[in-house]
Order: structure tokens, then sequence, then C-alpha cells
């Protein structure tokens, strides 16, 4: 989508009302989906609205700006409004955070028909210290943070500033540098934050916003601690929330999530919600997609059709449960780790005489059920282990191998893994036939 010369990326997700646009501090529409609780976060949040996100000029997917060219903060508020036009949404909830709050408050305060609530999280109507300003940062020290900023820009030390809580998981570390380097630039970045630093003063917005706004905060998070109530005090009728945590993103807060939903709907939530310890099996086929190119549409679901049956009756056989499909894949619980490691084995010996072969990991673990689904981090972490199975091979979890110690089932130790989303390092077995 073209504004004002610039091409600015967008997606929309989930259906309205109402409409909620999630401004972007640093982020990449399309990057940010890579992170398993981000992709929780904005699944849950489109369940009960339609959520358009987009990434402004200079960052993520759209158009990089040169340094004697940065957007003012009304042209930054100015993409808001075009990638409203171009989502067809008349109105929406503004959802702003960290340094894209300022921007939040300008389009909310120029454009009032276009927003029906304001939701700021850990952020700030200035960043840049003055005699009314007392919170901000000292002008002599500008120069230390933007290098200290841009020498931490895309790099796995990056975590520990925004995500303390997730600052020793070194595969989230690396998939942060990695976004921070599809993002921008070091030296984009830190021209941007020091542009945000000594020209952002939003503060004249504040008195023109009427309309129900909500300040979270991360009650751990020193840096905004004065600044959102800077804004609370500042806002009419604004509501001041804290939330546990200490992280800049809200992202990964159950309770914020339940605040922002309570807002969008006037009521907090009521998800039946069991927690129950489950072992979770993941298979999928080995080279599906190379198999249905070779093998024409109505063979390839033939052998679809013959591989679905045998994994269903061995399902039954061992009392597993179907929880869900992926076109060449099952999702299944069971309630005892040995029954499910016998069940993929025979899955996967009674699979390899049709011509085909799977991937299979198993972990278990406390599983969210939500009707017939089950959610949580134990879901995550089996689905990151079965593709690192080799061909009809079954892979477990130390948790698994753990647990059925004296069944009498063998395994071979397949050493130390880090596995995508999923904090720490795990060590892995192959369970023997």
């Amino acid at each position: 989508m073209d504004v004002g010369g610039a091409e600015v990326a967008y997606q929309v997700v989930g259906q309205g009302p109402p409409d909620v646009i999630l401004v972007p501090g640093w982020g990449h529409v399309d990057l940010a989906w890579e992170d398993p609780l981000w992709a929780t976060f904005v699944e849950r949040l489109a369940s009960f609205g339609r959520l358009i996100v987009f990434d402004r000029r200079g960052a993520g997917a759209s158009d990089a700006i040169a340094d004697a060219a940065m957007p003012t903060w009304e042209e930054w508020a100015d993409d808001m409004r075009a990638v409203l036009d171009a989502a067809r949404s008349e109105r929406a909830v503004v959802l702003a955070g960290d340094e894209s709050g300022p921007i939040g408050l300008m389009f909310t305060a120029m454009q009032p028909d276009r927003v029906s609530g304001l939701i700021l999280a850990n952020t700030t109507a200035r960043y840049l210290r003055a005699d009314d300003y007392p919170m901000g940062i000292p002008p002599e020290a500008v120069d230390s943070v933007v290098e200290r900023f841009r020498a931490a820009w895309g790099t796995p030390g990056g975590a520990k500033f925004a995500y303390p809580s997730r600052a020793n998981d070194p595969e989230f570390g690396q998939r942060l540098a990695q976004g921070m380097r599809a993002i921008a630039t070091p030296r984009s970045a830190a021209a941007q934050f020091r542009h945000m630093i000594e020209s952002l003063d939003a503060r004249e917005a504040l008195p023109l916003i009427r309309v129900p706004t909500l300040v979270l905060h991360s009650k751990d998070n020193w840096f905004y601690s004065k600044q959102v109530r800077y804004l609370a005090d500042h806002i009419a009728g604004a509501r001041l929330v804290q939330v546990p945590g200490a992280d800049t993103s809200v992202a990964a807060s159950a309770p914020a999530l339940e605040e922002i939903i309570e807002f969008l709907t006037g009521e907090r939530p009521e998800v039946e919600v069991d927690r129950i310890l489950t072992t979770l099996l993941f298979t999928d086929i080995v080279g599906s997609t190379e198999q249905a190119a070779s093998l024409g549409d109505q063979r390839w679901r033939s052998l679809l059709d013959a591989h679905d049956r045998t994994v269903r009756d061995h399902l039954r056989r061992f009392r597993g449960k179907e929880i869900n499909t992926t076109g060449d894949g099952f999702l299944a619980s069971f309630d005892g780790p040995a029954r499910a490691i016998r069940c993929a084995l025979a899955i996967s010996g009674s699979t390899r005489p049709l011509g085909i072969d799977l991937h299979l990991g198993l972990h278990t673990g406390e599983c969210e059920v939500r009707g017939d689904d089950l959610g949580g981090l134990a879901v995550h972490i089996a689905a990151r282990i079965a593709p690192l199975a080799a061909p009809g091979e079954v892979l477990v979890s130390s948790t698994v191998k753990d647990l059925v110690a004296g069944s009498g089932i063998d395994f071979v130790e397949r050493g130390k893994h880090q596995l995508k989303g999923v904090p720490g390092t795990w060590r892995l077995y192959r369970a023997a036939p």
C-alpha cells in the first residue's frame, strides 16, 4: 500500500467488530509470527475482533527511510489512517505500546472520529527529560543511550532490555536478533531511536483524548513506571492497570491479554480451561511435497487415506485421542507415556510398508484443554521435537524417557537440542523398537 510515496505493509487477522489496530514500534508483520508467544497473542486477540497490524515506514516489511527524510510523528500517524482506509475500517480501537505509544496518541487526538478506544502499554508521551517532565532521559545522556542501542541492535544481547524474562533463552535471543536485522540496520534503527528521543513530545495530545482509555504497565518494568502514571493522570478517565512481569511487550502476558479483552468486550472472557498432564504425539510424513508431486493427486490421495486409516487404527488400539490433523500428520494425546511410545513405534512400523516414512515426536507436559483442542508450551515442545526425528524414528524428550523407567522400553541418546521458540536446552532420545 502506498502512503505518501512509501510502501507500507499491513495484515488483517480475524473478523470484527470491533476493529483493533495494533500500532507498530519495531516490528515485522511476517517474521513476528515465528515467535509462538506473539502468534498466540495475536490469534487470541483476533478471536474477539478484527486485528489490523502494520509496519510503519522505516521498519519491517515497509519501505526504509533515509536519515535526512525522517518522518514526523504526524506522518507516522498518517500511516495508520491509510492502513485503516485500506482495510475499510471506519473506527478502531488503537493498541500502542513502547515507542509506538506517541503515534497512537497523536492519531487519536488528530482523528477522533476514527478511534473508538485507546490502549497504551508500557509507553510514554515523551522520552527526553525537561524542566516540566523530570522522568525522561537526561539530554547529556542521549548520545550514550543511542550508542548502546545501536551496539545491541541485531545481537542476542538485545533481548535483555525489552524481554528480561527471556534473556536467558538463547533460541529466543537468536530469533530476536535475526528479526531486528530484518526490521532495520543498526545505523537506521539508531537514527530513528535518536529521532524518537529528541523530537518526540505527544503531551499536547493528552487533554484532547476523549475516548475510553486503558493504560497497562508491567509492574516490574522500571523504565516506564513514572511515564505510564503521567499518561493516566493526564488523559481524562484513563484507567491504569498493573500486570505482573518486567517485559516491555505485553504479548506474553496472560493478565494483560485478559485486561485488553475485557476493555474490548466489556466483560472478562469466561473461558473454560482445564489443565491436564498428557503425552503428546506429533507425526508428519517425510518428503510429503515431493511424494505428492511424483505420484499425482489421485495416487497421493489414496496413499494419504491409507496412512490416515493406519494411524487411527493404532490410536484406537493404544487409547490415543486424535486432537487434529495437519494434512500429512497427526497430533494425538495419551493418558500414559508408555502407551504413547508403543503406539508411535507401531505406527512407524505399519506405515513403512505403504512406502511412507514418518517423523514422530513425543513430549509429556501440562496442557490447557479448550473444548476438543489442547494448548500450552507442551504442545509447542512436541511440535518442535518431531521434525528432528530421522525417517521412521520415534524421538522423545527426557521427560517422557524418565516417566517410563522400568517399562522395558529402551532408548538411545540423541544429544542436546535447542527447540525453536522454546526456552532452554532439551536432551532427546530415540525409542528403540
